[in-house]
């Protein structure tokens, strides 16, 4: 088995927190704030307060939506399918090649190339189907919480990424992550601290804590399978990760909406 490989380090250029925050846009969403040659590791400190924009769209939408009125269901999935555009199912898709290439190759090398394939399985499809109506079921469950929910669970979910970029090896020499680069421990840093304080801003200390841990546990979840399966991370469990993450996190909302907490 050859030795598994690290992505290597951002080139070291002058920093401008402003181009990175914009080049962290333009990685993870379809905005036209326009590109730059800025490595996207050098901008992982950003994803969080990226994320935090997605999803206040998200609630944004759903909230519009029940302000028509729409159905709570409707509205919710007309808010996943508007984060969806605005990112361009970039993670949705990283779940569905994910799933399918876990489930149904045998060998890591099966299953990386499984995920190369831009053809879905069975697998994929209902990982799909799952996770937007999770996703759709808890924000209708939600009220008046959905946007504060929204933009805590996609803040944490994205920070959570360069965290396995950090601690996984690539599994593979090819593809987005590899091009990617590994993100500083600054960075990795910075950004779990700018998810957890845009958490606790968005819900109060003591569930926006709840929804980080939620989303911590996703993630470790997520990078030992990943480990285990194809030995090490690709871009397609990332987008995995946060999918599972933000998940967990509206999960954990729901949790404490019906119990009164919120």
């Amino acid at each position: 088995m050859p030795e598994p490989q690290h992505p290597p380090p951002p080139k070291s250029t002058s920093r401008n927190p402003i181009r990175e925050f914009r080049a962290a846009v333009a990685f993870l969403t379809r905005a036209p704030v326009g590109g730059d040659d800025t490595a996207v590791a050098q901008t992982c400190w950003a994803f969080a307060l990226v994320g935090a924009c997605v999803g206040a769209i998200g609630g944004g939408v759903f909230l519009i939506g029940l302000a028509l009125p729409l159905p709570p269901f409707v509205a919710a999935f007309i808010a996943v399918a508007a984060m969806a555009a605005l990112t361009g199912a970039l993670h949705e898709d990283g779940l569905a090649d994910t799933v399918d290439g876990f489930g149904g190759g045998r060998g890591a090398d099966r299953k990386l190339e499984i995920m190369r394939d831009s053809r879905i399985g069975a697998y994929g499809v209902l990982a799909l189907i799952l996770g937007v109506g999770l996703r759709a079921g808890a924000v209708a469950s939600l009220a008046e919480y959905a946007l504060p929910a929204w933009i805590a669970a996609a803040a944490a979910s994205r920070a959570a990424l360069p965290a396995i970029m950090a601690w996984l090896p690539l599994a593979s020499a090819t593809g987005l992550a590899a091009t990617a680069g590994r993100p500083s421990r600054s960075g990795v840093v910075i950004g779990l601290f700018c998810a957890a304080v845009v958490a606790v801003l968005a819900l109060g200390p003591g569930p926006g804590a709840a929804v980080c841990a939620a989303v911590g546990v996703a993630a470790i979840a997520v990078a030992a399978l990943a480990q285990r399966q194809i030995h090490g991370y690709n871009g397609d469990v990332l987008g995995a990760a946060q999918q599972i993450g933000e998940i967990a996190a509206l999960l954990c909302v729901a949790v404490l909406f019906a119990r009164g907490v919120l």
